[in-house]
Formats: structure tokens, sequence, C-alpha cells
């Protein structure tokens, strides 16, 4: 066993490149098309090359959205709640992509509150300008375009869902097909007005004028979309009038406004006989914004011009306190941590390591040491890659990387391996050259600081108390202050083991070496195999029975093959030969099922009185007077299965529920989930679990990690 975290590293460090991966063993084997059809919507990427795609030519590319009856997707402000359609593309070189075109949206009202969208079908057309430094393949001289496109489609309930797709346009000939498809959408477009708007801010009001509007529209009624999000309130009620030509609108001010803006592009809408017109026009600001009030609190009183004011902290370039006390909380979650159910496995190994140094008190040093090394270095590797991976726009949260079905299987056969060796069926040196089994005896302190690395990756998913608040602080930091935190929480995870090692009295109390300790390693060959259970049970809930039960084979799979090097004789190479073929031909088989998402069995909830969570859902519940409780969760949370099997499922407590007619919603985020990603950044968090009660009027309420009875009893008291 001692020599198995070098025998391991390179499968380590794979599963820390794996863990960034975007694009997955999975997406590969998915074909590509151009046409993604899901229950809500069905998706085409379509071509409008008339003249072909030579250069100084454009071509028009964009995505159809059919919507069932009752579904609809968003606009590019989607007003009270909702995520606008976003488009990514991959281009060749020389191939520039366009803004995309956005036809004229409509108002679609969900109890009281207004949304920004389209429902039936609508076009989302981008202009390709083709440059002279486009070179197509002189064997297939074609234009390449993919798309990687998401979009939340909506009902009652939300649905985020996504789609890559491909054309390939011929450069010479024209691609028209869809030319009145394309034509369409061009005329659904706003018009461009020619004359004048402007707005003045008055208290908490939007004063609007616009002139130029066709005679046509004069007295009638008309709508209006600001293309800023959160600058009005959408549901709010609001006033217009004509004054001869001029159109004139009161529109009431988000309360809790995200930006201050000095130009407003506004789209006003007319709909006669079912016929909708869009006018576009950018109106200057004048006047000052209020100051905005912090979440949850109400808004100012005064109608002055805002102000700001620099913090003495700030201002002598001080850290804030709230820094320090981030930095105090993860000291005392990193230490928290090492109680947490995640880490157990990694503790009967340290425990072994610990014993086996028992009487060599230097070489307990620097265990503890290289040990500590390895947790605060990889806290920090983890930290920089969530860091990086955010900044470059994806949306992730700690604990990402077992929301990944090949890190998820990686680690399952690490930890088989693990057991395997602990149980005894192999040594290591049995596969090595002797030269490399004496590695070990040589440089115990390597093993030391791969166990490090080992217990960040199996703990990382976790989140301990007073983790929370630091890590949500940490991603709204600069990056060394947000890196010093992830730093100290290795600090808190390693220093029970370097007190261990380096106090007398602490080394006093751990047992002598002896006969026991081969009992015991054996032993704890029996955590690593739970362990195996509940990954393959993760893995289960992202990608279905296949993908668990093609686990299991693989698994079943290494074990032969360990157990075919172990024979002694002639007959040991063929039969290794034998299970190795075997084991590549079941692999390329079946491993597609085990990194293949299942489909979502249609917003599951884990019984009948909970809802499934969907983005804006809490904000109707609550408009219409509901008190909500949300529980963001998700499989691989060792903390979120035991919260919900002890305090989420107390008679007492499901009794408060229905006593104070509290909605239940379950925020799944066993799988990357932007939605939920972005939901629990609002709540100033990025891992689970998390659970907040949401009541109109007042801000929400975190609960902490570790839920008891008490704490969620008194919580629903309070609502």
């Amino acid at each position: 066993m001692s020599l198995l975290p070098l025998f391991l590293s390179r499968l380590i460090a794979f599963i820390f490149v794996a863990i960034g991966a975007i694009p997955t063993w999975a997406n590969a084997q998915n074909s590509i098309t151009n046409l993604v059809t899901t229950e809500q919507v069905r998706a085409e990427l379509m071509a409008y090359a008339p003249d072909g795609a030579d250069p100084g030519k454009t071509v028009w590319v964009g995505l159809q959205l059919t919507h069932q009856p009752h579904w609809h997707t968003y606009w590019k402000n989607s007003g009270d709640s909702g995520q606008p359609t976003q488009l990514t593309w991959k281009l060749p070189p020389g191939v520039i992509a366009g803004d995309l075109a956005w036809p004229t949206p409509r108002k679609l009202p969900t109890g009281s509150l207004v949304t920004y969208g389209f429902g039936d079908t609508v076009l989302l057309p981008v202009p390709l300008t083709i440059t002279p430094e486009f070179k197509p393949s002189l064997l297939t001289p074609e234009l390449e375009v993919k798309l990687q496109a998401s979009w939340l489609v909506c009902k009652e309930e939300c649905v985020p869902q996504d789609g890559e797709f491909v054309l390939r346009l011929p450069v010479k000939s024209s691609t028209a097909l869809q030319g009145n498809v394309f034509q369409a959408a061009f005329a659904a477009q706003p018009q461009a007005l020619k004359g004048s708007s402007s707005i003045t801010l008055e208290g908490s009001q939007l004063k609007v004028s616009v002139n130029g509007l066709p005679t046509a529209l004069h007295g009638k009624t008309l709508e209006f979309f600001p293309e800023t999000p959160e600058v009005i309130e959408p549901g709010a009620p609001w006033s217009q009038a004509w004054n001869g030509a001029t159109w004139t609108a009161s529109v009431p001010m988000a309360i809790h406004r995200s930006a201050s803006p000095t130009e407003l592009p506004m789209v006003i809408t007319s709909e006669v006989d079912g016929q909708l017109s869009g006018f576009a026009t950018t109106a200057q600001i004048s006047g000052s914004w209020p100051a905005t009030p912090a979440p949850g609190e109400p808004a100012p009183a005064s109608d002055g011009p805002s102000t700001f004011t620099v913090s003495s902290a700030a201002a002598s370039g001080a850290l804030p306190t709230s820094f320090w006390l981030a930095l105090a909380g993860a000291l005392l979650g990193g230490m928290i941590l090492n109680l947490m159910p995640c880490v157990f496995p990694v503790l009967a190994i340290k425990v072994v390591s610990f014993t086996r140094h028992a009487d060599d008190r230097r070489g307990h040093r620097v265990s503890g040491l290289a040990y500590s090394a390895g947790v605060v270095l990889s806290f920090l590797a983890l930290g920089a890659l969530m860091l990086a991976l955010r900044s470059a726009g994806q949306q992730l949260g700690w604990g990402f990387q077992l929301q990944s079905p090949v890190v998820v299987a990686a680690l399952a056969v690490l930890f088989t391996v693990i057991g395997l060796n602990l149980a005894g069926l192999f040594e290591i040196g049995q596969f090595v050259p002797s030269g490399l089994a004496t590695l070990e005896a040589k440089n115990p302190s390597v093993n030391a600081f791969l166990s490090g690395i080992l217990a960040v990756v199996i703990a990382s998913p976790c989140t301990a108390p007073f983790m929370g608040a630091s890590l949500g602080l940490a991603l709204s930091l600069p990056a060394l202050q947000a890196l010093a935190i992830f730093a100290t929480l290795g600090v808190g995870m390693a220093l029970p083991y370097l007190a261990a090692s380096w106090s007398p009295a602490l080394a006093r109390l751990l047992p002598r070496p002896g006969a026991w300790m081969d009992s015991f390693r054996r032993a704890m060959a029996f955590p690593m195999f739970a362990t195996v259970v509940w990954l393959v049970w993760v893995l289960g809930q992202q990608t279905g029975i296949d993908g668990a039960s093609a686990l299991l084979a693989l698994l079943v799979g290494v074990a032969m093959v360990i157990w075919a090097f172990t024979l002694r004789g002639k007959s040991r190479l063929p039969i290794a030969a034998i299970c190795i073929a075997a084991f590549a031909s079941m692999t390329w088989a079946t491993g597609k099922n085990i990194v293949t998402f299942s489909e979502p069995a249609g917003g599951v909830a884990s019984s009948a009185r909970w809802q499934a969570w969907a983005p804006g859902k809490v904000d109707e519940l609550v408009a219409a007077g509901s008190p909500v409780f949300v529980d963001f969760t998700a499989a691989w949370c060792v903390t979120c299965q035991y919260n919900k099997r002890t305090a989420l499922a107390d008679s007492g407590v499901l009794a408060d529920f229905d006593a104070k007619k509290t909605i239940l919603l379950r925020a799944d985020w066993t799988r990357r989930d932007p939605a939920i990603t972005a939901a629990l950044a609002q709540l100033g968090r990025n891992g689970v679990p998390v659970y907040v009660f949401y009541q109109a009027g007042k801000a929400p309420v975190v609960l902490s990690e570790i839920l008891s009875v008490s704490e969620v009893r008194a919580a629903i008291a309070g609502l």
C-alpha cells in the first residue's frame, strides 16, 4: 500500500485536468447536426447565403426556435425573470460573427411578473462577415459554421436547455432554401426611428419622450421595452400619453437597479390586428440616478442625486473587515472539513501512516509537513482552476469536479484500486521495477504529499460550516485575495495533522506498531469500497442505470486485470493479455454510457411534497404570497444527503411546513447547471448544501450547512 500514491499520481493528475474539460467524451460521441429537438422546443440552425460565401460577402445564419404551445424563450432583456438565449460561434479564421439581430419582443405576463420574449416560432439571425483571410479547403470548399447555444424555455416551470449545431455551406454556390424565413425575420426586427428620444429622471420615475413614430400610431397604446436589464420594474403599473406627435410615458425605475446608464436603447411596439411592429431608438438620459439599496433593504426615501462615499479602509488601501472574517471562517471550516464523511477514507490512510511513524519522530514531522503542503497546494490549484474557468465564462462552484461523470468514474477506479491494495490482493512492488520499489523508502514524504492531494480531491465536494460564506466572498474578490482564502482552507484542513506530527504529547497517544496493523489495514479496505458504492450511486444520478452498470463492469474489469498480474508462472502473461484485451473491449463497448448524461426525469423531486426548482419560480411563488423553502443539493454532496434524511425528513419539521403553507423546492446541482450556479451566487454562496427561506418583503434567510431540527423549526416559526 505504501507505494500506491506514487503508482496513482498520474491518475490524480488526470483527474485535475479532466475537471476543466468543457467538451467531454460524451459530447464527442454524440453526432452534431443542425437540429436539436426537446419536449418543449425544436431548435434548428439555418443559413441564408444567396450569393455564396466568398470573401467580401455576408452570410446570414440563425437559430430558429419553434416552441410547443404555451412555452416561450426570452429576449435580450428578459424582464422580471428568465435568461436570454445565448449563441456562441466557432468559425474558421477570417470569418467574423456580428451581433444578434433580435426580433421585436412581446410581453409575457405571469401573475404579477412580466417577462419579455417569444412564443410560437422565432428566428435569431446573426450576420457573418467573410474576410479575405478566409481560406477554404481546395478539396472541400465549404464554410463550416459551429454553434453552441443555450436557452431557457418556460411555461409554468422553466427548463434550461442547450445544443450543439453545425452547418457546412458551399462557398461558390448559393444557399437560399430558407430565404423566406430570413426575410420574415428581417421584417420582424424593430425599425430604426429617425426622431429624437429622451428620458428625464424624476424621483423614482423615468419620464420617457419619443418623437418620430409613424402617424398611424398616433393616439394608440404602445408597449415599452428597455434593452438594458434591471433598470425598470417590468411588472409595475406605468402610464403613457400622446402630446401631439410626441409619445410620453412615466415608468417606475427598478428599486434594486443593476446599472445607471447615461443612455438607454429601447424598443417601442404596437400591435394592430395581430400584426406586431417595433421601433428602435436610443434615449439620452438627463438627471441623477438615486442611490440603490442593498438587497432586502427598502428603497431610500430621498430623491436626491446618488452619492458614493469611499470608506477609510478602501481609501487607505487596507483590506476590509469582511476579508479577515472570511479568512477566519475558511480556517475554521477547513478544520471542520476533517470531520465530514467525504474525508473518512483518506483519514484511514493517514491513521496507518501516522502509526507507522510512531517511533520515528523526525519522519513523523516530515510526513506532516509534506501532507500539509499537498493539501494547501491542491486547494490553491483547485481554487485557481475554478477562478480561471469562471473568468472564461463557465458557471462553476465548489465541488464542480464531481459534476463531471469522467471525474466520478476516475475516482471510483482509484478507490477500487486502493481498496484492493488494502485488502491484500496485491502489492505495488509486484508491478514496478525494484528501483522504483525502493523510492518510497528513500522519499516517504512523497507518499504524504500525494495523500494530501488525494484528500483534497475527495473532500472538496463537502462544504463544512463557515466555509460557505468564505467561498462565496472569494469569488467576488481580486484573484490574490481569493487565493488567500483557498490557501487558508487548506491550512485549516491540514492543521490537525500538522499539530499531531509536531506535538510530542499527541505523538505519545498514538498506538505502537504491531501485528494489529495488518488487520487494521485490511479493515480499512471496506471504507474504500463504501466510497466506491457512493460514487457509483452518484454516477447513476448523472448517467442513469446504464452508466452505473457500465461503471460496475469497468470496476470488475480493473479487478480482473490486477488479479491477472498477481499470478505466478508461465501462465501469468497470457492470462494478463487476455484480461487486458477483454477489459479494453468492454470499455470500448460500454464506456460511452459512463460519460453520457441521461435525460432528466422531467423535474424530479424526491417526494410528492417537493417540487423541482427552476429559474424564476421562486419569484412567481413569492409574488403570489407563498413562503418558499429551497434546498440546493447534489447527489455527490454527502452532507446534503444526511440533512435530507434527518432534519428535512423530521415529522415535526414537515408539519410546520404544512402549517405555514410553505412551498418546498429542490434545486439539484448534481449536473452542472449555470442557472443554479447563478442563484447560489446571488446568495453569496458557490457550493452546496444551501438552505434558504424566501418570503415577500423580506431578505432571504440562509440556514447553516448542517441542519438541526430546532434550527429549521425556528426559521419556519419566523415566517
